[in-house]
């Protein structure tokens, strides 16, 4: 399932705990897509707190607790990691991250704990979301299989990688959109994984936020930019991501566009792409600002001279993905939306977690 469905399963998982309605989740994937960051804009999103357990690094008496006598019983001392809701709040969510690379001591613990959010004595507050993450067993990853006890525990969902989608997270978090670009262009290298391989460094929404920050320290330092590059992404991407900005040394003044004294279109489809994202970005600086309508209504202007109008469509996508609804009441937009009608497949600006 792409990213931004499974955003909008736990969105609602996490607020069913309110209703008793909660089913615990388990993400599964490869290493990079994302999993734990989704956990953690859920939580963001909510103000919530998060406890992030990393079972493949506890035992088992890190979620039991440690016995000690009183009297004649034997009780268990709580772990403090637990959720609490005197010490944490009364909701929020418990994230069993690192579930299939646990031992299976450590899963044989978490049984209880998960269909019956206790151990022993100890309760989750009723507020608490359950989810979980862990590598399949083709990932070339510390796994285990999960046993059918605890697979049965769950509502399974496996997180694919969409271009869209990292998309409009990449420009929301301010990635460099040159790498933006250079994925547009590039779309397969958004996640190129081949664990029968067993590379060390690999194309993944991770690395490209890796390879984001590499521009930013050594963009200035020629002789160590490709390096870098190639220690994020792989030497392939590596060594394809920085001809790539070596060709923007073409790219038409993207600044004169958005003000609306030019409307020059590169000829090579690397640069279409690269002045597409730089628009995008521009918007996203633009947003609130006295100059807001003026900067989306040149870049709407823009998107009807590409020589392909499906490179404006994607432009327009992105652009709305990125700023909102705002740019549908501008005049530019209803007449670029005009001019594409016949190519338009559906309503993708309307729609932009739909999947294709």
């Amino acid at each position: 399932m792409r990213p931004a469905l499974i955003m909008a399963v736990l969105d609602k998982e996490y607020q069913s705990t309110r209703k008793g309605q909660h089913t615990p989740v388990m993400l599964w994937g490869p290493p990079g897509v994302g999993k734990s960051q989704m956990v953690a804009q859920i939580a963001a999103k909510h103000g919530t707190p998060l406890i992030d357990l990393r079972l493949s690094q506890m035992e088992p008496t890190d979620l039991r607790g440690i016995p000690f006598r009183v009297n004649e019983l034997v009780e268990w001392a709580v772990p403090a990691v637990l959720p609490d809701a005197v010490r944490h709040g009364y909701e929020g969510i418990l994230f069993l991250d690192e579930i299939t690379s646990a031992a299976p001591a450590v899963s044989a613990a978490a049984y209880q704990l998960i269909l019956d959010r206790a151990l022993g004595a100890y309760e989750v507050p009723p507020g608490w979301a359950i989810f979980a993450a862990g590598n399949r067993q083709g990932d070339r990853g510390i796994t285990y299989s999960m046993p059918a006890p605890l697979a049965n525990r769950f509502a399974h969902f496996e997180v694919e990688t969409h271009l869209d989608d990292w998309v409009a997270w990449a420009y929301a978090h301010g990635i460099d959109e040159r790498v933006i670009a250079f994925l547009r262009f590039r779309p397969e290298l958004l996640f190129d994984f081949n664990p029968a391989h067993n590379p060390v460094a690999f194309p993944s929404p991770r690395s490209w936020e890796f390879a984001h920050r590499a521009l930013t320290k050594f963009g200035d330092v020629p002789s160590l930019l490709l390096g870098s590059l190639e220690a994020c992404v792989g030497p392939a991407a590596g060594i394809e991501l920085k001809a790539f900005l070596d060709n923007l040394d073409n790219l038409p003044d993207v600044d004169a566009i958005v003000a609306g004294s030019s409307a020059t279109v590169p000829k090579e489809t690397d640069l279409q792409y690269a002045v597409a994202s730089a628009l995008v970005s521009r918007a996203v600086r633009a947003r609130g600002t006295p100059e807001e309508s003026k900067v989306y209504g040149n870049i709407l202007h823009y998107a009807d001279r590409f020589p392909t109008r499906e490179m404006g469509v994607m432009l327009v996508s992105d652009l709305q993905r990125a700023v909102g609804e705002r740019i549908f009441s501008l005049p530019q937009f209803a007449q670029w939306a005009k001019n594409v009608a016949d190519v338009m497949l559906y309503d993708v600006w309307k729609r932009p977690a739909r999947a294709s």
